[in-house]
């Protein structure tokens, strides 16, 4: 099993960036590809970015491609999402997930085993 813990988010003026981390312990954390999601209010939980086990290749939503970029270290066991030129709509609880097995599944959430407790990004106009 493995535990994660998100941390970075906070209040943004639109515009600006943030970063977030996602720290994981437990299991071997270069066993499992990692995504982001977020949910906003009254909405479904949405795919954000994802990452290969080893990060050679990754997979954005179309919405926030050219804007956010997830990143990892597998040696401090932890990924990345940096956010820039954020916008209002950009304002969610935001998630870190890990994928166990051989086949990367990138944005299907229905995929991802683990889950973050979620921070929350909230980006003022």
């Amino acid at each position: 099993q493995v535990q994660l813990v998100e941390s970075g988010g906070g209040l943004v003026q639109a515009g600006g960036s943030l970063r977030l981390s996602c720290a994981a312990s437990g299991r071997t954390f270069s066993n499992y590809a990692m995504g982001w999601f977020r949910q906003a209010p009254m909405k479904e939980r949405e795919f954000v970015a994802a990452i290969s086990w080893g990060g050679s290749s990754t997979y954005a939503a179309d919405s926030v491609k050219g804007r956010f970029t997830i990143s990892r270290d597998n040696a401090k066991n932890t990924v990345y999402l940096q956010m820039n030129s954020l916008k209002p709509e950009d304002t969610a609880v935001y998630y870190c997930a890990a994928q166990s097995g051989s086949i990367w599944f990138r944005g299907d959430v229905s995929k991802y085993d683990y889950w973050g407790q979620g921070t929350q990004v909230t980006v003022s106009s």
